[in-house]
């Protein structure tokens, strides 16, 4: 195991009753294994969906850099007429 560091976490009582419960029904040899779990697993979803993000933020920065936008007000305006020209 590499190096350990202790840390100090505080929590609501229903999930720090949840966290002893678990060890003492014997899922977990001590909170710090559960702890540890839920870190690696909050980790890998992070890991999971950072491309997702780099995405987003990919065409973000595409709409921002193809110039100035239209105001939403002028939008709504031009989509409700052509609406109400349909009908």
């Amino acid at each position: 195991m590499p190096a350990v560091e202790r840390m100090t976490i505080t929590m609501p009582k229903d999930l720090a009753e949840a966290l002893r419960q678990t060890v003492a029904g014997g899922e977990y040899a001590s909170t710090s294994e559960v702890v540890r779990e839920a870190l690696r697993d909050w980790m890998g979803r992070r890991d999971a969906q950072r491309p997702d993000l780099e995405t987003v933020r990919a065409a973000i920065k595409a709409g921002l850099d193809s110039g100035p936008g239209i105001p939403a007000d002028q939008v709504f305006a031009e989509l409700r007429a052509r609406y109400a020209a349909k009908s």
